[in-house]
């Protein structure tokens, strides 16, 4: 098995890019299981297994449901 990418290393300047925003997303005023929700759907976009793991089990931390987890791949509906 080869080793993940390390993106920091890889491309620096958009990944600090990139935890700029997520600290700025807390100062929104939204829930935070909501944001957490949002970072669930974009990982399932682009296919990130080890960032679906990470951001669903903050989203159970920080109270998100079970329901609300299982269906968001099905948000249209």
């Amino acid at each position: 098995m080869q080793p993940r990418l390390n993106a920091f290393a890889a491309a620096p300047a958009p990944m600090k890019a990139w935890l700029d925003w997520s600290q700025e997303h807390l100062k929104s005023g939204l829930e935070p299981s909501l944001m957490e929700l949002v970072k669930i759907r974009a990982s399932q976009i682009n296919g990130c297994g080890y960032c679906l793991h990470m951001h669903t089990a903050e989203a159970r931390k920080k109270g998100e449901t079970e329901e609300r987890l299982y269906l968001l791949d099905a948000w249209r509906e």
